[in-house]
């Protein structure tokens, strides 16, 4: 017991130096700043700038200006956030709605002996595209959807267009599905595999239709997986910087890029960490509730 103890002393030395104390030097900053004499003091001038309604803008949600007519004035971080949310949870929900057939498609094909080939050429022509790095991927995305751009151009073959892709909310969550997909089509296709075709010949013979049987027993199987990949698309898609600055031309500001600017730009450690503080709280908030649904959806996909 005790030598395997020891072999788990190098990743808790990995944890401490590579995230512990990152978090806390961050925790530091939150709540200390520097006064003109260069004296350290406790402060909360960074939470307070973040929800002070000295600056205010209208609250730019489009289902709640579009769907309900609101307008609200709020403080410009929480707008920030607001619209950070609004695009995270828009791109969670296409990589699902386009992920989850896709994670069929490939479940289905691994199972089937006589195209297993197919299914293992499927999967790799589907995670290839992640070998590749991130900014190149998005760097991609610009020459496709620019006003010149390939697209652009074979609209322009049958008299439509430009079209303007960039810099707005479709070429940004655009991006986000693009690069986070594969971390939702993977968890649920890892689970999906593991449910038996036998399970879904019972449930046809029980008198089940297709409907009938996806909602009753092939959903409810599969939602670890869901959650999983709920969780691993969401979590970066709320706090990126790259693809609002990259596919947004630095027109939008999300919670990421105001974070960055923040440490980057006006060196402002005080801001920056504040809202890398209550970003996490966020965060970890959002894990809290998805692990616990998952907990609870944990025999799914273990019928092989």
């Amino acid at each position: 017991m005790k030598s395997l103890r020891r072999l788990t002393y190098p990743y808790l030395v990995w944890i401490a130096i590579f995230t512990l104390a990152p978090l806390l030097l961050v925790a530091f900053y939150a709540f200390t700043a520097y006064d003109a004499s260069g004296k350290l003091f406790f402060t909360l001038q960074g939470f307070n700038k973040v929800f002070s309604t000295a600056d205010t803008v209208a609250l730019n949600i489009f289902a709640l200006k579009s769907l309900f007519g609101i307008d609200w004035q709020v403080p410009i971080y929480v707008n920030v956030f607001a619209k950070s949310l609004e695009i995270a949870l828009f791109s969670t929900i296409i990589c699902l709605l386009v992920g989850y057939p896709a994670a069929w498609l490939l479940a289905r094909s691994s199972q089937d002996v006589k195209h297993r080939g197919n299914g293992n050429l499927l999967l790799f022509l589907f995670v290839m595209p992640m070998w590749m790095n991130a900014l190149l991927r998005t760097y991609a995305w610009l020459a496709l959807l620019e006003p010149r751009g390939i697209i652009n151009s074979l609209l322009g073959l049958i008299n439509i267009g430009p079209v303007q892709f960039l810099y707005n909310d479709f070429g940004i969550g655009l991006g986000m599905v693009y690069n986070y997909l594969p971390f939702m089509v993977l968890p649920i296709q890892s689970v999906l595999v593991k449910i038996s075709p036998s399970v879904i010949e019972a449930a046809e013979d029980l008198g089940a239709n297709r409907r009938q049987t996806f909602l009753r027993v092939i959903l409810p199987l599969s939602m670890p997986g869901v959650l999983s990949g709920i969780n691993m698309v969401f979590m970066p898609a709320m706090t990126t910087f790259l693809i609002p600055d990259l596919l947004g031309g630095g027109r939008y500001l999300l919670i990421g890029n105001a974070i960055e600017r923040q440490f980057m730009i006006s060196r402002d450690m005080t801001t920056g960490s504040a809202l890398s503080i209550l970003l996490l709280v966020f965060v970890l908030a959002s894990m809290r509730i998805l692990t616990r649904y998952e907990k609870e959806n944990d025999e799914g996909g273990l019928l092989t």
